[in-house]
């Protein structure tokens, strides 16, 4: 299905569409060598996230980081779009809604997406979890949390995502724990923070694939502080499913 909303991944500069300048900043590779790429907030759901099917590979991963501040003077940052592009063979002839792997197309005014508990999400290969990440307690603690994210030191997820030296700050591409060929995750943080937010694929004219994105709803039309806020609020409440 066809994404009707304005779309600026990957553009930097000022687009025609938004008032807001972008800035594209490189997240080095993501290996999907099973071509099952998932979309979650890996804080809460890594594991747990929609899949769709890519051809299996490794690929570039983007952040573009919209300016949204009254002065365009770079004091209020949010992350607009997480990219993984496929091919930069041809331009984007068409953006669509992802229909992941053993579901159904949704009707008019729905979408499926990454629901955001942790203002966080990241693109992965599905395969790669299992064994990739340690196991956690048969009680259901949650060790992911105090082991690998938030651990105190500076190879943590969370201080990699800290840091403005990794890449970019609020953005990481982090090697699993148990990683044996390189398995990794591309994270971000989620533009206004915690929601829903769609999962979408651009296309060339041929139709062939040449990225998935979330966008995280950041880009669009001028919004004034109410406006913000309300765009804030939307993204909890829009007609969605995973």
């Amino acid at each position: 299905m066809t994404y009707d909303e304005p779309f600026f991944a990957l553009l930097d500069g000022t687009p025609d569409g938004t008032p807001y300048p972008q800035t594209v900043h490189g997240l080095g590779i993501l290996h999907v060598p099973s071509g099952r790429l998932e979309a979650s907030d890996p804080y809460v759901g890594l594991g747990d996230g929609i899949v769709t099917q890519i051809p299996p590979g490794s690929y570039p991963a983007f952040v573009t980081v919209a300016d949204v501040s009254d002065a365009r003077d770079g004091s209020h940052l949010r992350e607009a779009y997480l990219s993984l592009v496929v091919s930069d063979a041809a331009p984007v002839a068409e953006v669509r809604l992802v229909t992941p792997e053993d579901t159904e197309p949704l009707g008019d005014g729905e979408f499926y997406g990454v629901p955001v508990d942790a203002g966080t999400v990241a693109f992965v290969d599905a395969e790669a979890i299992e064994s990739g990440m340690p196991p956690e307690d048969s009680d259901g603690d949650d060790t992911w949390y105090d082991d690998v994210f938030d651990n105190g030191t500076p190879d943590s997820w969370f201080s990699l995502m800290d840091s403005p030296d990794h890449y970019v700050e609020g953005s990481a591409n982090v090697t699993m724990p148990l990683a044996v060929d390189g398995e990794n995750v591309v994270l971000s943080h989620s533009g206004w923070g915690d929601g829903f937010y769609p999962v979408v694929t651009t296309h060339a004219a041929d139709g062939s694939l040449l990225g998935v994105h979330i966008d995280l709803l950041v880009a669009g039309p001028d919004l004034d502080e109410d406006d913000e806020e309300d765009a804030a609020e939307a993204v909890t409440t829009a007609p969605a499913t995973v």
